[in-house]
């Protein structure tokens, strides 16, 4: 393997294919007839969303902790994750029975909690600890230093690297039983450990295949790296999409993707929440928000990928299901269908009747509404919630919502307020 200053090789990834192939899946790589439609092009799916703890980090996490001298694994490993790399950790230390700490950011799902104490059974302490990935890598490298344990880095290690490059050898050797050269390969960036291989092999087997990076527009900490020319530290990030959520990159991804990858682009959450539902319901795939960045990222490239083969790599299927209801209203809120008003309403009988039949439009409705009646008093404030039929439809209805109110508050407009309100 090479040393950490060094890029990874295609001999590396190919070495660590070697070691994984008898214990990851090789996950399926589909022709997705209706993205292919929808774009006009070939889209090909990888979907580890179908590995065996429903994302690639088995992949990386398997043979970070297999490299290690015998000796060194049994004195136990120590990690830190949202979620997915955690998973892997924790596979592989069931499998190898070897002890794991690891540390969770306290917003972590549940959902990946509980898979995390499943796939590791009674060889893994899950510790939570701090608001961010971040908070947590921290806590664990001093527990690691402090107890002479293994810290297994997320991302930002040669192992690691090599063995999410893997799923790239699985995807080109599909590919080419049907005669098949990828034009462009789009692949999601928290740390840039799963860009990173994937480039590095696709780069040395098919040099014409553009790899494009997709980050959420609330963690771009590698598209900041690029502009800064070194991996620097965001000072605040939207953590929704938790598997991608992360602060800084490594500095080994960071020099990858400067080196090897072709662009690298950020999407609104919200248009990723709109990716997670039509993928459910057009293709009955459940994808994680880092799971579907790839797929959201293709309403960027409509005009590029026109005619061409591509393919988006599906990177995790840990979705909590109690999530769905915030993945629907940030969908809704990105499309500018739904929104948010505090109105002064009239302190008398009919008043909401009023609003009905003269702010709103024939085909919107009313999804909320909450009216304390305040007494001896002429108005009183009303948060209500409006969804519109056609987001085209929005200037036409402030315009009646000022004219019922002039005094009007747009809650979407204020962050602060909308999340206080709503």
């Amino acid at each position: 393997m090479e040393s950490v200053g060094s890029l990874v090789t295609e001999e590396d990834v190919l070495k660590a294919y070697e070691v994984l192939k008898p214990i990851v899946k090789h996950t399926p790589l589909t022709h997705d007839v209706y993205l292919s439609h929808k774009y006009g092009c070939n889209i090909y799916l990888k979907r580890e969303d179908l590995q065996w703890v429903r994302s690639f980090k088995l992949r990386g996490a398997y043979y970070a902790i297999q490299n290690l001298d015998e000796k060194v694994r049994q004195k136990g490993v120590t990690c830190a994750s949202a979620g997915n790399h955690a998973q892997g950790v924790a596979f592989t230390c069931q499998k190898m029975k070897v002890h794991a700490a690891i540390f969770m950011p306290t917003t972590t799902p549940q959902q990946k909690i509980s898979q995390v104490e499943f796939f590791g059974g009674e060889f893994v302490d899950v510790i939570l600890t701090g608001d961010t990935f971040d908070a947590a890598q921290t806590a664990a490298k001093t527990y690691s230093h402090e107890q002479d344990t293994t810290f297994i880095a997320p991302f930002d290690d040669p192992a690691i690297i090599a063995g999410q490059g893997t799923l790239a050898v699985e995807m080109m050797a599909d590919l080419a039983a049907e005669e098949v050269v990828p034009d462009y390969c789009f692949a999601s960036i928290g740390g840039g450990g799963l860009i990173s291989g994937v480039a590095t092999y696709l780069k040395a087997v098919s040099k014409e295949t553009k790899v494009v990076g997709v980050e959420p527009s609330g963690a771009s900490s590698m598209q900041k790296a690029l502009e800064k020319g070194e991996a620097i530290a965001l000072k605040q990030i939207d953590k929704f999409v938790d598997g991608a959520a992360v602060k800084k990159v490594g500095d080994l991804t960071y020099a990858h993707t400067k080196q090897l990858v072709d662009a690298v682009i950020s999407v609104p959450e919200g248009e990723v929440c709109s990716a997670i539902l039509e993928m459910y319901s057009k293709q009955a795939i459940v994808a994680e928000p880092a799971g579907a960045l790839s797929v959201a990222a293709l309403e960027h490239y409509q005009a590029e990928i026109k005619g061409k083969n591509v393919i988006c790599i599906i990177s995790g299927g840990n979705n909590d299901i109690n999530r769905m209801q915030e993945i629907e209203e940030r969908s809704l809120l990105f499309k500018g269908l739904k929104h948010y008003f505090i109105v002064n309403f009239p302190q008398r009988p009919g008043a909401l009747k009023e609003f009905v039949s003269e702010v709103l439009g024939p085909k919107d409705d009313i999804t909320k509404f909450e009216y304390t009646k305040k007494v001896n008093r002429g108005s009183g404030p009303v948060i209500i919630g409006v969804l519109l039929n056609r987001k085209e439809d929005y200037p036409s209805l402030l315009e009646r919502v000022a004219c019922f109110d002039p005094e009007y508050i747009a809650i979407n407009d204020n962050q602060m307020l909308y999340t206080l309100l709503v």
